[in-house]
């Protein structure tokens, strides 16, 4: 047997002054990025943002910073490839050789550092990447997959970037710890110690309010119980989807004390503002889909005065009385039988499917449940080109069958299993051929009578005369 003599790591090794672009290893672009940015150049993508961004760059002063469609590019790759912070995205943008030409980096060219992307994050305002967000939904809309007939509205909360134990009185400023040694020694206790205190906070109640405690480096974070029924400072993330195809058509931050029936407002009217620019030509008559959280008397008459047809499911409340409020039960009884019906049904169950599903792939997937970034604005730029990724996802799928790298990862292992199984079972049909053959080429000639074979998968053979 011939054997390969074995290689040696070298414990130091002189660097080279010079190299060949030629021989540096090439290995071939990743296929969904090079797909992703054959759309985008197509649809002019980069033309379009260094026109919006133009206005926040000087004209001849400083050297050449980050460009608009690689920040933007840097962003849409913290989705694909669920990396949560900034400092992950240039980490994998310098280690990856696909990225740097999904973000056309010659040899020669350093890739951003998160500091860069940080400071053009804060330099290009919140409206510009309200712009990129509308402008990959027209791209949605031009394939086909936008309808906006029907939409369902949710809320998520993400885990603000800020701890419990720091926040600070509202009226005073103080630290928690310093409250509560206050209240310590008005109660009688000259010296607390920790256990005291612990005790002390126990037999409180209402002692995490808003509106007595806020977080000195991120005044909108609210202090709430999360999915998981833990208790942070958060951040209420909120989604208007179109049911027909699961793209999302608006996202909006907004404090996680708000209630639904508040927030949804906001989240609504940015909606059809989306989609009278990207379908001013559009229907009309639109619906809203949404939990029993949406659900109040006023908001569904709201929502009817303006032309909106709701599908809200609705709390048990008990027997109630409409005197002088006809207009309002005329709503509620409206929207009551629109959910009985069979209609109101199937969009009630296709608002688990359609709208749950975003929340998976932004926050839990796409790994935006924490946000590293303080406040509204910030936090919203990023949640902004997350949420444009994942519509980018959609269109991916319709031309590849895919929407993301590592979905098309899990496409390959599936082809390669499926041929797999394919091989398996030809190698057993070829031995049960090649048994039965040996065994008629063994048994011929032994009988004087007719026999009569029967042959099975696994080659065994039964005489059935003459045996």
């Amino acid at each position: 047997m011939l054997r390969m003599a074995m290689g040696k790591r070298r414990a130091t090794r002189q660097a080279a002054i010079w190299i060949a672009t030629s021989d540096l290893p090439t290995p071939a672009a990743h296929p969904f990025y090079r797909r992703v940015n054959t759309l985008l150049m197509q649809a002019g993508f980069d033309a379009f943002v260094e026109g919006r961004c133009v206005g926040f760059y000087a004209p001849t002063m400083g050297r050449p910073s980050l460009a608009p469609a690689a920040y933007f590019r840097l962003l849409l790759i913290g989705y694909f490839e669920g990396i949560d912070s900034e400092r992950g995205i240039a980490w994998r943008a310098a280690d990856s050789l696909a990225l740097r030409e999904f973000l056309s980096l010659g040899l020669d060219e350093a890739p951003p550092d998160h500091s860069t992307i940080s400071r053009t994050r804060r330099l290009i305002d919140l409206e510009t990447h309200q712009a990129v967000f509308t402008w990959i939904l027209e791209r949605v809309a031009e394939a086909g997959l936008l309808k906006g007939k029907t939409l369902g509205i949710d809320a998520t909360t993400l885990e603000a970037n800020a701890a419990l134990r720091s926040i600070v009185r509202r009226d005073t400023g103080e630290t928690y710890q310093e409250f509560l040694t206050k209240l310590a020694q008005a109660s009688g206790i000259a010296t607390p110690t920790r256990e005291d205190l612990a005790k002390l906070d126990r037999k409180r109640k209402k002692k995490g309010s808003n509106d007595d405690w806020t977080h000195p480096h991120d005044p909108d974070a609210r202090i709430t119980k999360m999915k998981d029924g833990r208790t942070h400072l958060a951040h209420k993330a909120e989604h208007a989807v179109d049911l027909e195809s699961g793209a999302v058509v608006a996202v909006t931050i907004q404090p996680a004390d708000r209630g639904d029936t508040d927030s949804g407002v906001e989240t609504v009217l940015t909606a059809l503002d989306e989609l009278d620019v990207v379908q001013p030509d559009g229907d009309d008559d639109r619906e809203i889909v949404a939990d029993k959280g949406y659900h109040s008397t006023d908001r569904v008459s709201d929502w009817e005065g303006i032309g909106l047809r709701t599908y809200i499911s609705e709390p048990k409340r008990g027997r109630r009385r409409w005197h002088g409020q006809t207009a309002l039960r005329d709503a509620v009884y409206g929207n009551r039988r629109r959910i009985r019906g069979t209609r109101g049904r199937q969009l009630l169950r296709r608002r688990g499917e359609y709208v749950e599903r975003p929340n998976a792939h932004l926050y839990e997937t796409g790994a935006l449940r924490r946000t590293h970034l303080r406040g509204h604005t910030n936090i919203l730029k990023r949640v902004l080109i997350h949420t444009g990724g994942f519509n980018l996802g959609l269109i991916m799928r319709q031309l590849i069958g895919v929407g993301t790298p590592r979905g098309l990862q899990g496409r390959v292992a599936a082809v390669l299993a499926t041929l797999l199984v394919l091989v398996a079972a030809a190698r057993r049909r070829v031995a049960a051929i090649t048994a039965w053959h040996r065994l008629i080429s063994a048994t011929r000639g032994r009988f004087t009578q007719p026999t009569t074979l029967v042959v099975n998968s696994s080659a065994a053979a039964t005489c059935t005369t003459g045996c």
